[in-house]
């Protein structure tokens, strides 16, 4: 069986036609949802990139991988999806960025230029084509093209529009995923890591015209008693949404567009698939790194505690007998699941690390009775005020650290508490535009507590489940095994 890993960056889940969006056309992920299964209450862990793919890649929650910002390492002892990929016998190929810093316990010394990046290769992955901030390989490929292309990430990805869709950098890794493919003579895993629809908000070719702002709706703006994290975000100016109306629609209209962009550079993948026979025996797991504000609470990017930022798209299609289609499931799931998810498709161990849980049993129609009932995710800032004040003088100034947040989402409500022990506690089911708190303070405690008993069972369970009697194999035989790499 071959697996298909699929991520869009920055993709909400209300951003899918399927999903009830009014606007914006998705078909191809539309008939992806039909085939398989769309989790409608699917969220991220962490914002922005690299915290969210730790929680992606390792299954696990920030408050373990301790992935707070982009330019934190990733601790080489965390297992994940590629190197789970290697022990089930494949060699997972990358298509794009997984934006994960090197172990510098594990670099080649003080001159490693990994030491002087976020955006490295997760360990496991073959990158065969390798699109960071700065996307070199396509920037090349439009020179080759005849393009005169800005040299810079940034300036190339805000020239999108005045090119054709098929020579956009969702294009360029669409078509080397498919000509990869084509060369495959054994079952394979591929990760497409699409940058879109991340800003800039300047979508590719016909995409950039293909919805006008007039059409699109204003988003929820900011309430009006903010607390003072919320108002630092919109003193930051690449963080604060534009004030002015069509400034705004036309950022949404851009946004609306790159999602046309990646729906369509998806139905080239699938397409290539069928063709050759191969889609039937393809698993497919399509979500994303984040979400994103879109102006909703005066904001833009990914951030803060609002759900904007963690709602995504999550479309899982599982080609084994048995496995069901055109099912949604409401329950909340969290992409720490997919990790779980991909071992148990690949038929090898859970491994302990794991805070997420298989997704297998809704790919088959039942509901587990221990499923969780709320979504979690968190928010850590510290690298803002740090670079204001500086990070303090260790170790006793930990004042930075205190630049939190965690947030237990559930049916009616959203707890927020934050590291320095303040908390916010929004009424969902009153006013779902997270403007209105919860009076009821025996309300709140409940939710409060609720928080506290995630975070004590998600304690790091690596070695918990072991006693070391009988030889060291303690109460899970496989765990030993499955932490000796």
């Amino acid at each position: 069986m071959n697996i298909l890993l699929v991520t869009f960056d920055q993709f909400r889940a209300d951003c899918l036609s399927v999903a009830g969006n009014p606007i914006v056309r998705t078909p191809n992920l539309d008939r992806l949802a039909t085939d398989g299964v769309r989790f409608s209450n699917h969220y991220s862990q962490a914002a922005p990139c690299a915290p969210g793919r730790a929680a992606l890649y390792t299954g696990t929650y920030q408050m373990n991988n301790r992935v707070v910002g982009n330019g934190t390492p990733l601790d080489h002892r965390f297992d994940n999806v590629a190197r789970a990929g290697r022990r089930a016998g494949y060699t997972p190929a990358l298509f794009g960025y997984t934006d994960q810093g090197i172990d510098p316990r594990f670099s080649d010394g003080d001159d490693d230029p990994r030491l002087s990046t976020y955006e490295g290769i997760l360990p496991g992955f073959d990158a065969i084509v390798d699109l960071p901030g700065y996307p070199q390989a396509w920037i090349d490929w439009l020179d080759e093209l005849g393009y005169d292309t800005p040299k810079g990430g940034e300036r190339a990805l805000e020239t999108e529009p005045d090119r054709p869709a098929e020579h956009g950098v969702s294009a360029f890794i669409a078509n080397n995923l498919i000509n990869w493919v084509a060369k495959q003579d054994k079952p394979w895993f591929a990760h497409a890591s699409f940058i879109r629809p991340h800003p800039p908000f300047t979508a590719a070719g016909k995409w950039a015209t293909a919805y006008s702002p007039d059409e699109v709706d204003l988003p929820i703006p900011a309430g009006d008693d903010l607390h003072p994290m919320h108002k630092m975000l919109l003193r930051i100016p690449e963080l604060a949404a534009p004030t002015d109306e069509f400034t705004m629609r036309s950022m949404i209209a851009q946004y609306y567009g790159m999602i046309g962009d990646v729906d369509e550079q998806f139905g080239r993948i699938r397409a290539h698939l069928e063709d050759t026979g191969q889609w039937d025996d393809t698993f497919v797991i399509v979500t994303s790194d984040h979400g994103e504000q879109l102006g909703n609470q005066g904001l833009q990017q990914k951030l803060g505690h609002f759900e904007d930022s963690y709602r995504i798209l999550c479309l899982i299609r599982d080609p084994r007998p048995g496995a069901l289609g055109g099912t949604v499931i409401e329950e909340f799931t969290e992409n720490v699941d997919i990790f779980p998810t991909l071992c148990d498709a690949l038929e090898i161990p859970v491994p302990a690390q794991c805070d997420g849980m298989p997704l297998t049993s809704f790919l088959l129609g039942e509901t587990p009775p221990w499923w969780r009932d709320a979504a979690h995710y968190e928010f850590d800032w510290r690298t803002w005020i740090i670079a204001l004040r500086g990070a303090g003088e260790w170790p006793w100034d930990r004042r930075a650290e205190n630049m939190q947040l965690s947030v237990l989402r559930n049916k009616d409500t959203a707890y927020v508490h934050f590291g320095d022990g303040s908390y916010l506690c929004y009424d969902l089911a009153a006013d779902p535009t997270w403007h209105t708190q919860v009076a009821d303070p025996e309300r709140v405690l409940a939710v409060a507590q609720e928080m506290l008993t995630w975070r004590a069972r998600h304690a790091d369970r690596n070695m918990t489940g072991m006693v070391l009697e009988n030889g060291g194999v303690g109460r899970w035989p496989s765990a030993l095994e499955l932490n000796k790499g």
